[in-house]
């Protein structure tokens, strides 16, 4: 039974052979004509790089308990460096118009993807028609991310650090009471040893009500400034430095050469034996 299907199989094989060798001008034309239009359109397109962009999203870390600290959830941030009007105004800032042919490359390409599993990081790829202008577009789709997230995140900062300041006042005044009471109590015990029980014990219990507000105020600012400080708030920014490889991303010669010599020998293939068909019914 094997023998049969590899004898018919050789059979068929040969029978094509004689057809692509009957019919080698429609064989051969059909591949000339689609390698020489893989030649023409590799030397026609301009080659393009691709810059990539590894960007951290800012926060302030002065959120409730169990509220997100960043300055937009990272799905917004990928939506919004996905509208138009953002990406027109990336263009206007590095001098070029939104209709421009590097503008319509920029939409066209921009990819971007979150990577949840190294923090809230989104990474940014978009290609242009040289490597110093790819990195361009990378660095200017930061700048503008930053520039409307420092819009966002300025009332946190400010409500943060008006409360702070807040802090730092109320501790000021309520060390200030407890040295007062302190110089106070001491006075009454060298004057007046024997007397003023009573008075000792209530400068004793306001004493130790102002030690456990200073106490409390402290732990405040210190959850504050510890909250403020760069580990825990900071802008959108990169994380890297945009890379951009030293060889075009687009056209891939070696792919599109191998995909044009495959439909070169498809398509001469199927012009000779379409020719040899209709041959035979003539």
């Amino acid at each position: 039974m094997n023998f049969t299907s590899v004898e018919q199989d050789d059979v068929y094989l040969i029978d094509m052979w004689r057809v692509l060798v009957r019919e080698w001008k429609w064989f051969v034309a059909p591949m000339i004509l689609v390698i020489a239009l893989t030649f023409a359109y590799l030397h026609a397109v301009k080659p393009q790089w691709e810059a990539t962009a590894w960007i951290q999203i800012g926060q302030v870390d002065t959120a409730p308990i169990g509220q997100d600290p960043k300055v937009e959830p990272m799905m917004r941030v990928i939506d919004r460096m996905q509208m138009i009007p953002f990406q027109n105004e990336v263009a206007r800032s590095i001098g070029l118009s939104p209709d421009s042919p590097e503008a319509r490359l920029y939409r066209k390409s921009l990819k971007i993807e979150p990577l949840t599993y190294e923090g809230p990081l989104v990474k940014l790829r978009v290609l242009a028609t040289s490597p110093a202008l790819a990195r361009q577009w990378a660095s200017a789709t930061v700048v503008q991310l930053q520039t409307v997230h420092q819009k966002l995140e300025s009332v946190s900062l400010t409500l943060a650090r008006e409360r702070l300041d807040e802090v730092q006042t109320e501790l000021q005044r309520a060390t200030a009471t407890r040295d007062a009471l302190q110089a106070a109590s001491l006075h009454d015990g060298s004057s007046d040893a024997g007397k003023g029980t009573q008075s000792s014990t209530l400068t004793s219990v306001l004493l130790a009500s102002r030690n456990q507000e200073i106490h409390d105020l402290q732990m405040a600012r210190s959850e504050l400034i510890t909250r403020l400080s760069p580990a825990y708030t900071y802008e959108t920014s990169l994380m890297w430095p945009v890379y951009v490889p030293d060889h075009p991303g687009y056209p891939n010669p070696v792919l599109i050469l191998g995909a044009g010599l495959f439909a070169a020998i498809f398509l001469g293939a199927l012009c000779a034996i379409s020719r040899n068909a209709l041959r035979r019914k003539n």
